[in-house]
């Protein structure tokens, strides 16, 4: 069986969390997960547990494509160093100076 995606991931764990907040018990939850999702007990128990933790729904998850660029290897050994300091990914990383980037272009001209 494949493995689901990010945003599959993302809308269950949301449904878990809506369930939860409905005042559903674990039972019926899971019972409810797995009937909508066809997704074994203990997957849907996986879920509810981690909805459990949640103070509000999860955000969703954009898609994203696999990218090649060229940067100076001094470039990267910062952009490594940044990544291991504030826990972001690389490519959250350059997607945001990107945006951030894109965005202020576009207010120029």
């Amino acid at each position: 069986m494949p493995r689901s995606s990010d945003a599959e991931k993302v809308q269950r764990l949301n449904c878990a969390f809506e369930l939860l907040t409905a005042g559903y018990s674990l039972a019926a939850a899971a019972d409810a997960l797995c009937e909508r999702f066809t997704l074994s007990r203990r997957q849907a128990y996986r879920y509810l547990l981690e909805a459990k933790h949640l103070k509000r729904p999860a955000t969703a998850v954009e898609a994203t494509i696999p990218i090649t660029i060229k940067v100076p290897p001094a470039t990267v050994e910062k952009l490594r160093a940044y990544s291991h300091t504030s826990g972001m990914t690389m490519g959250e990383i350059v997607a945001s100076a990107l945006s951030a980037f894109l965005a202020r272009t576009r207010r120029h001209g």
